[in-house]
């Protein structure tokens, strides 16, 4: 059953907005938790965040993903592409949807955080930097080494698990979970992208952000053509033309 465009870009659009609104927000609303200022050591930090956007896929993954493929990503998009398992003349419509979806999910999650007396987007929203923008403080280069290997194997791992020979059902699973492993490796480095549309989303709220965007454009799209390039060579699992929707 192929679903129309229209149809799979919805659920694009609905999977990608899940992921911003979920991940982010919990990075604006619940990784700290302060009580008069104070820190109440009830937010949920890193792990937290890391686990927060992890589900966001496991949970789109398994609701729409049998009808777009569930990427929610433009790196994803296009790494699929690479690797012959989505067909390029649909790849714009999909980043365009991703992208449109994110700025959604970002201007909801500002309404929200305006709810509150003192709020500060231009502090604190969920944005990813290099430099002084990074959490950790590291430079552009290793931003870039870090998005760039971790985007590779969140394509390795979704080109692997989509294969029919991999257990049928438990893709989302394991997609899920590794893109918490991604955040628990690199949010003190990157904040954490991986997803374009994830940084676009939040980038023009937080100072700064939008000067540093195409970094995290540009690492998360080599990192997983790098990988749809090189997963059937390395693995020997050619998959081409079967489209990931398909499984």
């Amino acid at each position: 059953m192929h679903h129309s465009i229209v149809h799979r870009v919805g659920a694009e659009f609905l999977g990608t907005f899940w992921l911003v609104f979920g991940g982010c927000g919990s990075a604006i609303f619940a990784a700290q938790h302060l009580v008069d200022g104070k820190d109440s050591g009830l937010g949920i930090g890193f792990v937290g965040v890391a686990l927060a956007f992890g589900l966001t896929v496991l949970t789109m993954a398994y609701a729409v993903g049998h009808v777009s493929g569930g990427h929610f990503n433009p790196a994803v998009t296009i790494g699929l592409a690479t690797g012959k398992r989505f067909d390029w003349k649909d790849v714009p419509a999909y980043i365009i949807t991703q992208v449109v979806a994110g700025l959604v999910a970002g201007g909801v999650l500002y309404a929200i955080a305006s709810g509150k007396d003192g709020f500060d987007a231009g502090a604190n929203f969920a944005a990813n930097g290099y430099g002084d923008s990074s959490p950790g403080g590291y430079t552009l280069m290793a931003v870039l080494i870090a998005e760039v290997v971790l985007t590779a194997f969140f394509l390795y791992i979704i080109l692997g698990t989509t294969d029919e020979r991999a257990p049928v059902g438990f893709a989302p699973i394991a997609i899920g979970l590794g893109l918490t492993l991604i955040h628990l490796i690199s949010i003190p480095i990157s904040n954490t992208s991986v997803n374009p549309a994830r940084s676009t989303a939040v980038a023009f709220y937080q100072d700064g952000a939008a000067a540093q965007l195409w970094a995290f454009w540009l690492a998360p799209i080599v990192g997983a053509i790098i990988a749809g390039a090189t997963y059937a060579l390395i693995t020997g699992v050619n998959r081409s033309a079967v489209d990931v929707e398909g499984t």
